[in-house]
């Protein structure tokens, strides 16, 4: 593993250990509130009032802090907001979240599985329900997100580890906020949890390029195609001019 991505997990883990030793289950009525609160979050994310639905997350998050789907939708509202700093730490919110998640699941692995159920239910109703409105991306995530929360369902023990869309998304925010090589550091990341991440690898050839790794950059434009990612013909030809 580059040693790079290596000290960016290890960051990661760090951030993530206190916040997990402070975090608890929430009763089950700030549990539905905070649901309720994401709900309406979406549901203004989908008419594009990015700030009424940053605000509904935030207060969705206030009342259950381990709703990682919250974190993770503020970071989206941020983004559109061109609030990019904020999205890194919402996005590490995201993290912090799912860390503490499999933290307790030790202690109250019960209780941890039904938020996580809860948490596939309602991925699932927002797939299902807006077929139509999600485009490939969010689809992807939405997807993705799902089918981990069904892994940490049926895994037992093992160490936590970012997922690879949350990484992807935290790269996006870091590049969007000028710093390029935590931008880097998260989309390595990000393949090294998802191999076949197209969109990472395609992300890594913009990051590779800019810093004038040509083979790299190559490397990454194969590795983004393999996974079935379209990379736009002008960086190709972009990364084919560095000598």
């Amino acid at each position: 593993m580059n040693r790079r991505v290596v000290l960016g997990i290890v960051v990661i883990a760090a951030l993530t250990a206190s916040s997990a030793d402070a975090q608890k289950l929430v009763d089950e009525q700030s549990r539905r509130q905070a649901m309720e609160l994401y709900r309406a979050g979406q549901d203004l994310m989908a008419k594009e009032q990015f700030e009424k639905a940053a605000e509904s997350f935030k207060a969705a998050i206030d009342k259950d802090p381990l709703l990682s789907v919250a974190h993770y939708q503020l970071g989206q509202a941020h983004m559109q907001l061109k609030r990019f700093a904020s999205a890194v730490m919402a996005y590490q919110g995201c993290i912090d979240s799912m860390a503490s998640l499999h933290q307790l699941e030790q202690s109250n692995k019960f209780e941890v599985d039904k938020v996580r159920q809860e948490m596939i239910r309602e991925l699932r109703t927002e797939l299902e329900s807006s077929s139509q409105k999600l485009d490939s991306l969010k689809r992807t995530v939405l997807e993705q997100r799902v089918k981990e929360l069904e892994v940490e369902r049926a895994a037992q023990g093992g160490p936590f580890h970012p997922p690879a869309f949350v990484m992807l998304a935290i790269g996006s925010a870091h590049f969007r906020n000028g710093d390029r090589d935590s931008a880097g550091s998260a989309w390595e990341a990000a393949v090294q949890a998802d191999p076949k991440l197209g969109e990472a690898h395609n992300n890594l050839a913009v990051y590779y390029m800019l810093s004038g790794r040509k083979t790299d950059a190559e490397t990454a434009v194969k590795n983004a195609e393999k996974a079935g990612f379209k990379v736009n013909p002008q960086l190709k030809a972009d990364i084919k001019k560095l000598n």
